[in-house]
């Protein structure tokens, strides 16, 4: 499922934030913020697309770079999340 996932948001991450040039090297732990791909606006696209894609909802406090930062760190927090919401 991870890898399900991290396609998915790679994927949303090309077309919303690269337009669509897949030749710029993506790597899982590439900082977003580092790299110049997404700035804070671009975060709040890239929450919006979470919540919608995967019904989840994303708390100011997840709005970090811990969780949000790179395809590994989001991959993983969508991960955790919506384990969660199996398990409730």
């Amino acid at each position: 499922m991870t890898d399900t996932i991290r396609d998915a948001v790679k994927a949303f991450v090309i077309e919303n934030f690269l337009f669509g040039d897949t030749t710029q090297a993506l790597d899982d732990v590439d900082s977003f913020i580092e790299t110049g791909i997404i700035d804070s606006t671009g975060v709040l696209e890239l929450v919006a697309f979470i919540e919608d894609h995967y019904g989840i909802t994303v708390a100011d406090a997840d709005i970090v770079p811990a969780n949000l930062d790179s395809l590994a760190r989001i991959t993983d927090f969508i991960s955790l999340k919506t384990a969660s919401l199996v398990a409730a």
